[in-house]
């Protein structure tokens, strides 16, 4: 007998080093408590805050400080999110973060993950491997590490990251979000159909499921 087709697709474009798309996911997680819903298939597509960072990665402070202004500035944002974060059951530790990544070959190892039906749990993982763990997630031993640890065989992982394996695909969806208009991250696809931008709150993106479960019905 066939597996029933889900009653919602989400397509949640996210990049893991987006502290913001930590907190959407855990909100989207509430959401489907919410609707007690069982039927919903999560997919995660790429995005890159900063595609220009270089494979190596930047030092953490060097960046930010680049990026943001002043110590003074990027310690109240990291702050606020602390405070966001310990609501939504994150333990932010921004302290620990020592390399800013890029994120590219992340993103591949989520695509890779998605075939072997570990997509959710790879993408979790990366999340709390950096924000919570402060590990570097650019280092392709550290993504061979943590597929290994979600149960993923690591040779092949570390394989497939030195390989080219889905770089034209992962860059061509990643283009593909600029088109259709996404200027910043979570954001949320409902069904196709109706979209969400933004860390919105559980209740916010449960009126939208199903608003867009409906419109789908109808």
């Amino acid at each position: 007998m066939s597996e029933l087709a889900p009653a919602l697709v989400v397509d949640v474009v996210s990049d893991v080093v987006c502290p913001w798309c930590y907190v959407g996911k855990r909100r989207l997680e509430a959401a489907l408590a919410l609707r007690d819903d069982t039927n919903t298939a999560i997919r995660w597509r790429p995005f890159q805050l900063d595609g220009t960072i270089p494979a190596e990665g930047l030092d953490r402070v060097t960046y930010m400080t680049r990026k943001f202004g002043s110590l003074d500035k990027i310690a109240g944002i990291q702050e606020r999110l602390t405070a966001i974060g310990a609501d939504e059951g994150i333990a932010f530790d921004f302290a620990a973060i020592k390399r800013s990544p890029n994120t590219l070959d992340a993103h591949r190892l989520i695509r890779w993950a998605d075939g072997l039906g570990r997509q959710g749990d790879v993408v979790e993982a990366l999340f709390r491997a950096f924000f919570v763990e402060g590990r570097d997630i650019g280092d392709r031993a550290v993504l061979a590490d943590i597929a290994a640890e979600q149960g993923l065989d690591r040779a092949e992982a570390a394989a497939m990251l030195v390989a080219v394996t889905d770089v034209e695909f992962v860059t061509r969806e990643i283009d593909m979000a600029h088109k259709i208009g996404v200027q910043g991250v979570p954001f949320f696809i409902f069904a196709g159909k109706l979209a969400v931008s933004g860390a919105e709150a559980a209740d916010v993106l449960a009126a939208a499921m199903a608003q867009a479960t409906e419109t789908a019905r109808a």
